[in-house]
């Protein structure tokens, strides 16, 4: 059974979620996964494909260092914001009624559905997908998709719901990662794969509003019979809530970051004694105090709006009276302190946060089961499904003791011509490779090229310094003669040396 490798980027408006996974089969065992900070991009769209590189590239390389391969491709999710759905349609009228219709057949019927449909724009927007809604065939009408393969009929038609995006947008995406030599095996619409990820079949079939609560989009698809029946972005979430706390408190946004996450909640009427803490930012002098409680409030007061955009949405959709499995919250904003609970007591569903389902293994600890790696997950357990390529390459390894690579490949030398010679061996004239013994040859020559190859210039070796020698000695070896030089050196010696002994009585 094959082994391949499928590395998935969440790219988040606060964090870059990395994901490496091996899958064989239909075992899927993810070996990698770390949250980064990102940069640059702002309601889950890149605006800076430059800020947003560096540190994108430095997640990568730190994956590929502790994993020791190389990334080729990774599978990406478009943005889940500025998306706009669509109703499309398409016919086929069948050649062969009398042949079972196959999921090909429904496959081509979307794609023509797709390709038909007019952009208003087709140079600023683009197909992000499309979701089946319902087929029709002769007799029958409102099937899904699972119905009509295997059914009989002269024709098939679908309706589906296109959702249209931003060209730019994806382009940026394209950019970033050309930039960095990687390619991009496949872009996913986020809504639908997380929903994969997160519920399960039945909860699709009853109907339930799955809510993504990002750091700057908040996203809710809408389930109802197994199917995707409507979706919209919010343009704000759970870095609005921390804006707010930067404002009040008159502090940094990392700093009111850490706070949200360490101490933040909503509903502060259900704090008990947590309401009664105080916290003293050391800032300036004097220490600036907030108490736990007013943080409360203003991430409360923030919370509320946001619900409130999500229920609009969802009574947009149609189905508020269908939604037997509740609300589901996943993303990085679920995780606040008792967001799904004021959720609950504002909307009247019954509410949970989704997390993974078990649909693999893990040897990376427990951050792969939060609510934030949902999107990460859910592009890897896609790709396997779409039966992707391997996205990474492994290094040869370098084996420092190999004699083989010695014999064959034995030291140059350099000649006293600048020509280059192998140690007990050397080319035949006539054939360039072939090894014949030194003592067979007689004199080694150089190897035999097309072209006469450049002579390096020898390199004079320094001369070593000679000392140097006393002043009286240079001046007189230049007006005197040896014997007169030898005298006068004779006569410096002795002078010299009585003045030592009478330095020395004295």
């Amino acid at each position: 059974m094959d082994e391949r490798y499928i590395a998935s980027i969440d790219l988040g408006t606060s964090k870059f979620g990395l994901c490496v996974a091996r899958v064989k089969g239909d075992d899927v065992q993810v070996i990698y996964y770390k949250e980064t900070p990102s940069a640059g991009i702002r309601a889950s769209v890149v605006q800076n494909p430059m800020k947003a590189s560096a540190p994108l590239k430095k997640a990568i390389e730190e994956a590929e260092n502790e994993l020791m391969i190389k990334i080729l491709q990774v599978v990406v999710g478009m943005p889940r914001s500025d998306v706009g759905q669509e109703t499309a349609t398409g016919r086929i009228v069948r050649s062969n009624p009398d042949e079972y219709i196959s999921e090909e057949e429904v496959e081509n019927l979307k794609a023509m559905a797709l390709e038909s449909y007019p952009l208003d724009d087709a140079n600023s927007q683009i197909m992000y997908g499309a979701v089946a809604q319902s087929f029709s065939i002769d007799d029958q009408i409102q099937l899904v998709e699972s119905d009509v393969v295997g059914t009989l009929s002269s024709g098939l038609e679908g309706n589906f719901k296109v959702f249209i995006g931003s060209r730019r947008a994806t382009t940026a995406v394209d950019k970033i990662f050309n930039s960095m030599g990687i390619a991009i095996a496949k872009k996913y619409f986020l809504p639908d794969v997380v929903a994969k990820t997160v519920l399960s079949e039945e909860d699709r079939q009853n109907g339930v509003a799955l809510v993504d609560v990002g750091a700057g989009v908040t996203s809710v698809a809408v389930y109802h019979g197994g199917i995707m029946r409507s979706y919209a972005a919010i343009p704000f979430g759970g870095r609005t809530i921390t804006s707010d706390l930067r404002t009040e408190c008159s502090i940094s946004e990392e700093l009111a970051e850490k706070i949200k996450v360490k101490f933040g909640a909503c509903m502060p009427g259900k704090l008990a004694s947590l309401s009664e803490k105080v916290l003293q930012i050391r800032l300036t002098e004097p220490y600036k105090e907030v108490s736990v409680k007013y943080i409360s409030e203003v991430i409360d007061a923030r919370s509320r709006e946001i619900i409130d955009a999500i229920l609009y949405y969802i009574q947009e959709s149609g189905l508020e009276n269908n939604l037997r499995g509740g609300i589901v919250l996943t993303g990085g904003g679920a995780s606040l302190v008792n967001f799904a609970n004021l959720f609950k007591e504002v909307s009247g569903y019954d509410v949970r946060i989704g997390f993974p389902r078990h649909l693999f293994s893990a040897s990376v600890g427990t951050g792969v089961y939060n609510p934030s790696a949902t999107s990460a997950i859910g592009m890897v357990l896609a790709a396997k499904e779409d039966r992707l390529p391997d996205c990474i390459t492994r290094p040869e390894p370098v084996w420092a003791d190999a004699p083989e690579a010695a014999e064959e490949e034995p030291a140059e030398e350099e000649t006293a011509e600048g020509a280059f010679f192998v140690p007990d061996a050397t080319y035949e004239s006539g054939e360039q490779g072939t090894l014949i013994p030194e003592e067979e040859y007689g004199e080694v020559p150089a190897p035999a090229q097309e072209e006469e190859p450049v002579k390096e210039k020898k390199k004079k070796e320094p001369k070593p310094k000679k000392e140097p020698k006393p002043r009286r000695e240079r001046i007189f070896w230049k007006k005197l003669g040896e014997n007169v030089k030898t005298g006068l050196l004779n006569f410096y010696d002795e002078v010299t040396r009585e003045d030592d002994e009478n330095e020395n009585k004295q």
